[in-house]
């Protein structure tokens, strides 16, 4: 089973979050156990700000076993079809594109995605198996 992992999971986990690290943490081992974890590109650009050089944040990564596979272009027109609906619906936040594409990659290559923000997946990508560390 492949698991695709939000940046807010990582990064709770990365800064030991007083209120969301040990349940991120837990879910993603949790995922691990299960099978393969990856991210894509956009997930690897949110958190590379918050490390000092490229092979800090490879050597963690292989630490966690977490994959980068790269969008395709599968993921990437199923992610501008999502946020074409989303602006009928009467979507007015423009920067949210790379969500789309993050929601667009983990359905494409894993069916599901370990993230908090479920509420904008379950509405976006209803194929998309959502799994929410804080709510197990």
């Amino acid at each position: 089973m492949i698991t695709a992992v939000d940046a807010n999971v990582l990064l709770d986990v990365f800064a030991a979050d007083a209120r969301h690290g040990a349940s991120s943490r837990a879910a993603l081992e949790g995922c691990q156990r299960r099978g393969r974890l990856i991210i894509c590109e956009i997930v690897l650009a949110e958190l590379s700000r918050y490390f000092r050089d490229p092979d800090l944040l490879e050597a963690t990564l292989g630490r966690l076993q977490i994959g980068v596979e790269p969008l395709g272009a599968e993921a990437c027109f199923s992610a501008g079809q999502a946020f074409l609906r989303y602006r009928k619906r009467g979507g007015k936040r423009d920067r949210i594109l790379p969500d789309f594409l993050i929601g667009a990659h983990a359905l494409a290559r894993a069916g599901r995605l370990l993230t908090r923000d479920r509420g904008f997946y379950r509405t976006s990508f209803a194929d998309l198996e959502i799994l929410d560390p804080s709510h197990p």
